[in-house]
C-alpha cells in the first residue's frame, strides 16, 4: 500500500505543478479562479442537498466536515460557509500547498497531507459530513479505496452522512493514478449491508460518476407510528404520471409519507406488478412531509395500469411502450478545454451521442473533410450514451464548419463547430 501511495503522491504532485485547475476540474487549461470555482457548483449543490437528512433544528455552525481528496480547495472554499469547521486531506503535498494559499483567509478551514488511505489524524465519530468527488476514480488500488471506506465509517458521527462518487465503469485491467479502480452497485450495496450502514442513494450505475449516500445509524432511533402511504407516483425524470417500460426513463418516483427512518436501499421492498424493483434513492423528508423514493422498473414490465406496493401501501402507475431510440448529438466541445462549447481550440474535438446502438458504425467529417480516427467510449450503458473523441482533419482552416456524423447510413442532424486553433 505504501508503494501505491508514493506513486499517487508523485503523479499528483506533478499534475499540480503542471496545471492543478485542469487536472482537478477537467474544464480547460490555465483556468482563472472564477472559472475554476464555477466548475464546482453542481457538486456543491449535491452535497448541500444532503443537509436535509439532518434534524430541522440542527445548527450547522457546530458541524464538522471532511473532504477526502481536497486537491487545491475547489470544494472546500465555497462549502466552508456551511460549517463551523471543515477539513480536507490529500495525498499530494503540492495540492495541499495550493489549497492552503486558497483558504488562507478562512480560519476554520484546515488541510492535511495524508499517506493516501488513512484518516488516523482524526478521532472516532468526529464529523457530521464526509464527502469525496473525483478522487476514488483515480486510485489504482482497491485496498486503498476500501481502507478509506472503512475510515469514513469510523470518523462519522452517528447520524452522520457520507456523499461520494465512485467509478462505476467496467473494470480497468491496468489501473493507474488517472484511470483507477471501479466498483459495481452490488459491491457498494454489500459494503453498506456488511458494515450496517444505511444506504440512501446509489445512482449512475455503469457510469464513471456513480454517486452514493451513506448514513451512519443512530442508536435506538424513535419508532414511527404513522401509517405508510403513497400519495402519488410520477416518472422519476419529470412530474408526468406515466413511465416507459424500458430505457433510461424507466424509473418512477414514489411520493410517500410515514416511511420508517430505519429503511434503506437494501431493506426497502418495492414491488411493481408483483416483481421487485431496484430502489436507488430515498430522499430526505420535505417540508410538507413527503419523501421521495426512486425505483427502477424491472426488466419486462408490462404496459398498462400497473400496481405498485411499498410495505403496506399501494398505488398504480401507467406504463407506456417506450419509443424508438433516436441517435443524436447532444454536446460538442473542444477535446481538452471542454468548457469551449461548439468550438475547437486544441485541434481535438469531443462529442456526446445519445441513444446509439452501433457505435462501431460511427463516422464523422468536419467541413467536408473525413475524420480518420475516432475513439468511442461508452459513458452510460442505459441511455446508451457514447463519448467520441477525434483530431480535426488535416488541412482544416479556421472558421465555422459543419460537423456531420453518421451511424452507418443514418445521418444525424449536423452541428456547426468553430475552429480557432491556439498557437
Amino acid at each position: 500500500m505504501n508503494d501505491v501511495s508514493e506513486q499517487m503522491r508523485a503523479d499528483w504532485n506533478q499534475r499540480a505543478r503542471e496545471d492543478a485547475h485542469y487536472y482537478v476540474a477537467f474544464g480547460s487549461r490555465n483556468q482563472d479562479e472564477e472559472g475554476f470555482l464555477k466548475t464546482a457548483l453542481e457538486v456543491i449543490g449535491a452535497i448541500q442537498w444532503e443537509f436535509k437528512r439532518f434534524p430541522k433544528n440542527s445548527n450547522r455552525r457546530t458541524w464538522r466536515a471532511l473532504e477526502i481528496g481536497c486537491g487545491p480547495g475547489r470544494l472546500m472554499k465555497p462549502l466552508s460557509q456551511d460549517f463551523g469547521e471543515i477539513h480536507g486531506v490529500d495525498v499530494s503535498d503540492e495540492m495541499i500547498r495550493i489549497a492552503r494559499e486558497r483558504l488562507r483567509d478562512i480560519p476554520h478551514a484546515h488541510v492535511h497531507a495524508t499517506n493516501g488511505s488513512s484518516l488516523n489524524r482524526f478521532a472516532d465519530q468526529s464529523f457530521e459530513i464526509v464527502y469525496s468527488y473525483a478522487v476514488f476514480q483515480h486510485i489504482p488500488s482497491r485496498a486503498v479505496v476500501l481502507e478509506y471506506m472503512r475510515e469514513i465509517i469510523r470518523v462519522l458521527k452517528p447520524g452522520g452522512v457520507f456523499r461520494g462518487q465512485f467509478n462505476g465503469l467496467p473494470p480497468n485491467e491496468q489501473p493507474d493514478t488517472w484511470s483507477g479502480v471501479s466498483f459495481t452497485t452490488r459491491e457498494i450495496r454489500d459494503f453498506a449491508a456488511e458494515n450496517k450502514l444505511q444506504l440512501m442513494a446509489l445512482e449512475g450505475a455503469g457510469t464513471q460518476y456513480m454517486w452514493t449516500t451513506w448514513r451512519k445509524p443512530v442508536p435506538n432511533p424513535p419508532i414511527e407510528s404513522s401509517p405508510v402511504a403513497i400519495r402519488r407516483i410520477t416518472n422519476a425524470s419529470s412530474s408526468e404520471p406515466v413511465v416507459p417500460n424500458r430505457g433510461a426513463l424507466a424509473a418512477i418516483s414514489l411520493w410517500t409519507v410515514g416511511l420508517p427512518a430505519a429503511f434503506d436501499l437494501n431493506t426497502l421492498d418495492v414491488r411493481i406488478d408483483g416483481n421487485p424493483g431496484e430502489v436507488v434513492y430515498i430522499g430526505p423528508p420535505e417540508a410538507d412531509g413527503l419523501q421521495q423514493v426512486n425505483v427502477l422498473l424491472p426488466s419486462g414490465t408490462r404496459t398498462g395500469l400497473v400496481p405498485v406496493t411499498l410495505l403496506d401501501a399501494a398505488a398504480y402507475i401507467r406504463v407506456i411502450p417506450a419509443g424508438p431510440m433516436v441517435p443524436r448529438i447532444t454536446a460538442v466541445t473542444d477535446g481538452i478545454n471542454i468548457v469551449d462549447e461548439n468550438r475547437s481550440t486544441s485541434g481535438l474535438v469531443k462529442i456526446q451521442l445519445d441513444e446509439v446502438r452501433n457505435p462501431e458504425l460511427i463516422t464523422a467529417q468536419v467541413g467536408g473533410l473525413p475524420v480518420r480516427e475516432l475513439k468511442t467510449f461508452c459513458t452510460d450503458p442505459v441511455m446508451p450514451r457514447y463519448e467520441v473523441n477525434f483530431r480535426l482533419p488535416e488541412g482544416i482552416q479556421p472558421g465555422l464548419h459543419d460537423l456531420e456524423v453518421r451511424i452507418g447510413r443514418r445521418a444525424l442532424m449536423p452541428r456547426q463547430i468553430e475552429v480557432s486553433l491556439q498557437t
